[in-house]
């Protein structure tokens, strides 16, 4: 009798069998790990924007788009709002997600500036999204759904 070379029919399912069940863990967790990452990139753009803001400011300046992200209205990955007072120091930072697995597509990353009406807390920077708080970077509130 000769020797067997190869593999079986039946072994080669087994191995697809394996292939396919790996793959239904870990599809899910790649796109929620896509997802999770888009809205970190949105926000490391936006907290690169706090010092500028602030430089702002600090001269007495009201904040726009023009004078702390140079005229800059979009990223690869965001299109950017600022809004802000000079005489209360308060003020807002927006990512408004671009190019983004659809969970967080469109939804918004905003860094809010506290000013002189909030007392003590003056110039503290807080962190709010708009994405379900599966994907939300840590130390952001979400409120998404």
């Amino acid at each position: 009798m000769k020797k067997q070379q190869g593999f079986t029919l039946i072994e080669l399912l087994i191995v697809v069998a394996i292939i396919g069940i790996l793959a239904t863990i870990a599809l899910p967790q790649y796109s929620k790990y896509q997802a999770r990452s888009k809205v970190t990139a949105g926000l490391a753009e936006i907290s690169a924007l706090k010092v500028p803001f602030e430089d702002t400011i600090n001269q007495g300046t009201a904040p726009s788009l023009a004078n702390v992200a140079n005229g800059t209205t979009a990223t690869s990955n965001c299109t950017l709002a600022v809004t802000g007072t000079a005489a209360t120091g308060e003020g807002s930072i927006t990512c408004t997600l671009l190019n983004a697995p659809g969970p967080v597509l469109g939804r918004t990353v905003t860094l809010s500036r506290s000013g002189a009406a909030t007392g003590n807390t003056s110039g503290v920077w807080t962190c709010a999204t708009t994405v379900n708080s599966d994907y939300a970077p840590r130390g952001c509130t979400a409120s998404g759904a």
